[in-house]
């Protein structure tokens, strides 16, 4: 069936996204798969989009039925890198290097017969399906095996025939290389050594495993003695861009201050310092009251996520070539959430909201609003207390505070990961749309940016944009407050990213909004405008309402001397604009503007994708301008072979047309 084979799509994207890091010989390659795969995550959308609009076909599933093998041979092959023995990884490279061609292969020939005009795919997606594609080619045409110094220390080792002299540099090389430097990485080893004799059903584990063991007791024998107190290395190494690895530090200020590890998941305790969340977790429950930095004592055991150094952390890392920290799916929550007279305050404050007098609900939910703006703590308690259905029932009042002070509320609350779910649940967008048309000012403001906060879950970009939401977010996008505009611009963002919102948004009006936005000389809201700019441009909808606007003098103009984001941005836009309909018009008018120069400049000093885009749009302007050189020469040739009929003085004068056609001419206009 075609829901088969999208489910495993969809399950090989979602093991890509969540690899995490691959400690072991081969983590370059694991990586590399794991990249590749998550690329077909927009191809899985729109093949979702396509299976909820017109069902299932068998010419559909047979095409499809290739591609769901080989990914289900690839995710097992990346739960091998993740769980599977680092040393056993390494004496069965044979085996395993078989197992990464083969995938390979089974992955580019499954590639290679997908029917894309069949199943509706768009040119964008297309691109990126035929990216991997063109990556799995090159791919299967070599070898990458493990360096051979590796394996024969291993090897060495494992068979007790080496130097004595030697075994403290051999063993010193191994435990780097197998990344088993601390004691989580040799707890991890030992674990997938005693896996390996149970999966052997009660057999003896025979030789080949108590070897395997012998070998890892040597190794954490020596770490721990170069290490006593078993502490991370204070650098990662990373792969440059030949494939060598090379150490890199990371920033201090990246690095929990209890383990020294980079932070997946940073929390901000009451002192103001961040520490890891498991890491301040564990120093609570041992009974610990005061911040570890500065012995300080803790008001309150509540933990704030630090999004900002999250983002930061992430940004360092794609910078340097590493695989961003993943958070634990499922973050232990701060307890206790609250203390008892907490709770009966909060319980207190709900009864209010179910008051029949305006002045108490008022009062109470800006209370609420209040406290669940304070910490993560309350945020929780507020939750589970059962005040979300209360909240949402006010966002139908008539008292006009009141509905601001809900919404803003659950606003707060949805900062909170468990909430959003919460409030999905209880049928809030609806309510919350009505105050996005309706409400006061700040209230349509909160009223957007819940909507932002609870679209960063991707099911609920679904959800939202079913309901209404995005035409009222496009009216608040031209007619709010600064903020305003802002929160809608955030919200419509993320909305667009599933590929069902995009054309919900261009009929709605987003488009001269966004153009509009993206010529104001004031060059407020610049770089959200570009960013959804970029985003429609992939919808066919889009691109034609994109290219009635005239828009290449000033995308020719934001590739020259726009920010890095904005230049890749309109790059991506033009991209798109000059593989439509109307490309021939739109390459024309940027030769006009001089659009050549400026994509040189971004091709060598751009951001990586601006520099993809330049590289694409300068291929199609040179085979545009060759086009057209070759049609000059034709129409002169013909021109010299034929005999002229008149001289200039006999061309009658009313056969002289008032104004010459250009081409600027035939561009679309906006009316």
């Amino acid at each position: 069936r075609v829901a088969a084979a999208v489910e495993a799509v969809a399950a090989g994207a979602g093991a890509g996204a969540g690899a995490g890091e691959y400690r072991n010989a081969y983590r370059r390659q694991l990586l590399a798969l794991s990249r590749r795969i998550r690329l077909l995550g927009p191809f899985v959308e729109e093949l979702r989009e396509r299976r909820r609009g017109e069902g299932e076909g068998e010419e559909e599933e047979r095409a499809l039925a290739p591609l769901a093998a080989a990914l289900e041979a690839a995710l097992a092959l990346l739960r091998l890198g993740r769980e599977g023995s680092r040393i056993s990884l390494v004496l069965e490279r044979d085996s395993v290097m078989k197992k990464f061609q083969g995938v390979i292969l089974q992955l580019e020939q499954a590639l290679c017969d997908i029917p894309y005009n069949e199943l509706d795919i768009s040119d964008e997606v297309r691109e990126q399906v035929e990216l991997v594609h063109a990556q799995l080619k090159r791919a299967k045409e070599r070898i990458d095996m493990p360096d051979d110094e590796f394996y024969n220390d291993l090897l060495s080792v494992y068979d007790k025939n080496y130097d004595p002299s030697a075994e403290l540099a051999i063993l010193g090389r191994l435990s780097e290389k197998l990344h088993l430097m601390t004691i989580t990485d040799l707890t991890q080893e030992s674990l997938a050594l005693h896996e390996m004799v149970a999966s052997g059903g009660g057999q003896d584990p025979g030789e080949h495993i108590e070897k395997m063991s012998m070998l890892l007791k040597k190794i954490k024998d020596f770490v721990q003695t170069q290490n006593p107190d078993m502490g991370p290395p204070m650098a990662s190494r990373v792969l440059d861009s030949n494939g060598d690895s090379r150490p890199i530090t990371i920033p201090d200020e990246f690095r929990c201050p209890i383990s020294l590890e980079l932070m997946k998941d940073p929390v901000i305790v009451s002192t103001g310092q961040t520490y890891e969340r498991a890491c301040i977790e564990k120093w609570i429950a041992s009974g610990h009251h005061t911040c570890p930095t500065t012995q300080q004592k803790m008001s309150t055991s509540a933990l704030t996520p630090n999004y900002v150094l999250r983002s930061l952390i992430s940004q360092w890392c794609e910078t340097n070539g590493m695989e961003p920290p993943k958070r634990s799916t499922q973050p232990n929550k701060p307890t206790p959430a609250c203390s008892s007279s907490e709770r009966a305050n909060i319980d207190a404050l709900l009864s209010k909201l179910c008051s029949p007098d305006t002045e108490e609900q008022r009062s109470a939910a800006a209370e609420l609003r209040l406290l669940a703006k304070r910490n993560a703590n309350n945020r929780i308690c507020i939750a589970e207390a059962g005040a979300i259905p209360l909240l949402l029932s006010l966002l139908s009042s008539s008292d006009l505070r009141t509905q601001e002070h809900a919404v803003t509320a659950l606003l707060n609350l949805s900062i909170h990961e468990d909430n959003k779910a919460s409030i999905i649940s209880s049928g809030a967008v609806p309510s919350i749309v009505h105050v996005l048309k309706n409400g006061s000012m700040e209230a349509r403001e909160n009223a957007a940016a819940t909507l932002f906060s609870l679209s960063v879950i991707d099911e609920y970009k679904v959800t939202i944009g079913g309901m209404g939401a995005i035409p009222a977010l496009v009216v608040l996008l031209g007619e709010g407050s600064q903020r305003g505009k802002k929160d809608a611009a955030a919200a419509l963002f993320n909305l667009c990213i599933y590929q069902g919102n995009k054309g919900r948004a261009i009929r709605a009006g987003l488009v001269p909004l966004i153009m509009g936005l993206v010529t104001n000389p004031t060059g407020a809201l610049m770089d959200e405008a570009m960013a959804i700019l970029s985003i429609l441009s992939s919808h066919p909808e889009g691109k034609a309402a994109i290219g009635a606007a005239e828009p290449v003098p000033v995308l020719v103009e934001m590739i020259g001397s726009g920010t890095p984001r904005n230049r890749e941005n309109a790059a991506a836009v033009m991209l798109h604009l000059c593989s439509g309909e109307h490309h021939l018009v739109h390459l024309a008018r940027a030769q006009e503007c001089g659009i050549m120069v400026p994509l040189r400049e971004l091709a060598l000093n751009g951001t990586d994708r601006g520099k993809r885009k330049a590289v694409q749009l300068l291929e199609r302007m040179s085979r545009f301008l060759v086009q057209q050189q070759e049609e000059q020469e034709s129409q002169s040739q013909a021109s010299a072979q034929v005999p002229p009929q008149a001289t200039p003085e006999q061309v009658p004068e009313n056969d002289i047309p008032e104004q010459l056609d250009s081409p600027a001419s035939q561009y679309p206009m906006v009316v």
